[in-house]
């Protein structure tokens, strides 16, 4: 699926291409999977400045090995692969096979079915990421709120924080997606109708020891003026844009509390990382939330569905 230029969904043209041809230090994945993710509608929409049309989209996949010049990754196995570039500075996972830099494949050792595990390289690796540059550890017992708790990202985040024993509060401007936090196991769902901190200090009046904010810049001085004094905030999703304007250290951060930052990119690579969630899923520890499955020549209708805030959990391609 090319994206032929910048623009809404309709730019997403399905097209045969060339068979990518395998060079030094490059391996072919043969595409089983891709989760799909709203930096790449913003790739679409033109808001990544240095990709250039027409790309094949798409940030992360999963698959397994077509044509391997990795020694220690012989043809047929199993691999992840996230970020690094992929879908912008070359051709990503919208497609059939993927031509990718050795140095992103993981090997995986999994029997997931490949919807699920399609659903986990970057929307866990970027949830396991922010909650430990929290600082939270299993059987810690501390609050956290997930801002944007139905994005894939905050699903994610709620699955690994329920098997943590957290107490765990969680926001959706929808009514309708309550109910899935709910059954995921949120102990406070927070209807955002720009009230958040209000809602959240009827049940916390100190505030959240944690906060892990998916809403992005929009939101951040409100949760930094939420958190409890001394408590730590993550920044780790774009849902509201990319900048803080005028952000002013001294002014926005209370004295003591902490601003922290992640994004999946930091764990480029982390087949241990990844590794450890799918034994965790394959347990039965984590729960992964899939929203909707499409096809290849679906990806039209999944962008107008992200780009219109269907999704409760994650979105994922099987070609």
């Amino acid at each position: 699926m090319v994206c032929t230029g910048p623009g809404d969904p309709e730019v997403l043209k399905l097209r045969e291409l060339p068979m990518p041809q395998v060079r030094e230090g490059w391996s072919l994945v043969r595409v089983t999977g891709a989760g799909l993710n709203r930096s790449e509608l913003r790739t679409r929409q033109g808001h990544s400045p240095t990709v250039r049309f027409p790309r094949v989209l798409g940030i992360e996949c999963v698959g397994v090995l077509a044509v391997s010049t990795e020694p220690g990754l012989p043809e047929g196995t199993t691999v992840a692969a996230v970020m690094g570039d992929m879908g912008r500075e070359f051709d990503g996972g919208y497609a059939e096979f993927a031509l990718l830099p050795n140095a992103l494949l993981m090997p995986l050792e999994t029997n997931l079915p490949w919807e699920v595990l399609a659903a986990l390289p970057e929307s866990y690796l970027t949830a396991q990421g922010a909650l430990d540059a929290l600082g939270i550890r299993p059987g810690d017992r501390a609050r956290l709120l997930i801002r944007g708790g139905t994005s894939s990202v905050g699903m994610a985040a709620l699955s690994i924080a329920t098997g943590y024993g957290l107490a765990i509060a969680a926001t959706t401007r929808s009514r309708d997606k309550a109910a899935a936090l709910t059954v995921a196991g949120v102990d406070h769902v927070v209807i955002d109708d720009g009230a958040v901190s209000t809602r959240v200090r009827e049940f916390w009046p100190d505030g959240p020891d944690y906060i892990l904010d998916l809403v992005g810049t929009a939101t951040a001085a409100d949760s930094l003026r939420l958190v409890r004094r001394g408590g730590t905030v993550c920044m780790s999703g774009s849902l509201s844009g990319w900048l803080i304007p005028d952000f002013e250290p001294i002014a926005l951060i209370p004295p003591g509390t902490k601003l922290t930052a992640f994004h999946s990119d930091a764990y480029k690579g982390a087949t241990s990382l990844l590794q450890r969630v799918v034994d965790q899923v394959e347990a039965g520890v984590y729960h992964p939330n899939i929203d909707r499955v499409f096809r290849l020549d679906e990806l039209v209708k999944a962008h107008h569905y992200m780009e219109d805030n269907q999704a409760t959990g994650k979105l994922v391609m099987i070609p």
